[in-house]
């Protein structure tokens, strides 16, 4: 007998707690578990509507005073690198590319520890251990990989030292960079920059046609540097468009941009139900 198994996720909103882009205020979040034999097919769909990936959690910033984070992604084929990243590639062109399962190790942990020591001491991520970057890199229930780049060794060191690390989900119409981190002694190399040029590669190479790059948030200098890549598209209003002049979003900011939680909700767009042979 033939039946059809709906996809009715829970949806819920975290506490407000101070935001970690725009100074003086509050964030929370809506969020649903990601689980199940059709968690591929709910992330592939709430991604393309803003949603992002945290472990076995779907997530979109729904504030009360702004909605100023909009989900980035660039079209594949219509980039073009600038000057300047052009160097960024040509200089960093004798890393190697790794890609593996989701298995954290312990050179991972050592890079991603000195990474937060040197970048992000004070953020929200300082005291994470070795156990909760396990979970943050292995408990994805989605297709995902960890592409490492890796470097020639140096006076005393064996083997292929590690210079960057990218957590990557695959999607079926791209690539979404969940985190990454890299060396803080090669900050010259611009690795994160390198890392998002890289992984358009990766896509086209695959025939993806997006790379997401999480959230761009106006008035952020921390997220700023996402427009600094052409081709860049933002989810707004229900929409995927083109960036255009960045100043153009400032209105996103005002309390007045943000709609009401239960009407967020609604418009969100779930996967069809999917017909299933039971016995």
């Amino acid at each position: 007998m033939r039946h059809t198994v709906p996809i009715a996720p829970q949806f819920y909103v975290t506490a407000p707690q101070p935001c970690p882009y725009l100074e003086g205020r509050m964030e929370r979040k809506l969020f649903t578990a990601l689980q199940g034999d059709q968690a591929q097919r709910l992330n592939d769909s709430l991604s393309k509507q803003g949603f992002r990936r945290s472990q076995n959690v779907l997530y979109r910033p729904s504030c009360a005073e702004c909605s100023a984070c909009l989900s980035a992604r660039i079209r594949v084929a219509d980039f073009k690198p600038s000057r300047t990243q052009r160097k960024i590639m040509k200089n960093a062109a004798h890393l190697r590319r790794n890609a593996t399962s989701p298995w954290a190790t312990e050179d991972q942990f050592s890079l991603f520890r000195r990474y937060l020591d040197a970048r992000h001491a004070d953020g929200g991520m300082a005291d994470m251990d070795v156990f909760e970057f396990a979970a943050m890199i292995e408990e994805t229930p989605i297709k995902s990989r960890v592409i490492e780049y890796t470097r020639a060794a140096g006076p005393g060191e064996r083997g292929r030292p590690l210079a960057c690390v990218a957590l990557t989900d695959v999607f079926d119409d791209g690539l979404s960079m969940v985190y990454s981190f890299y060396d803080p002694d090669m900050i010259d190399l611009s690795l994160g920059t390198f890392a998002i040029l890289d992984h358009i590669a990766i896509a086209r190479e695959a025939g993806l046609p997006y790379v997401y790059l999480g959230y761009w948030v106006p008035g952020s200098r921390k997220m700023g540097y996402k427009a600094g890549f052409n081709a860049l598209e933002i989810f707004k209003h229900g929409a995927w468009q083109d960036i255009g002049d960045p100043a153009d979003h400032r209105a996103e900011l005002h309390p007045l941009s943000v709609d009401p939680i239960a009407e967020q909700v609604a418009r969100i767009t779930l996967p069809e139900a999917r017909s299933v042979l039971r016995e």
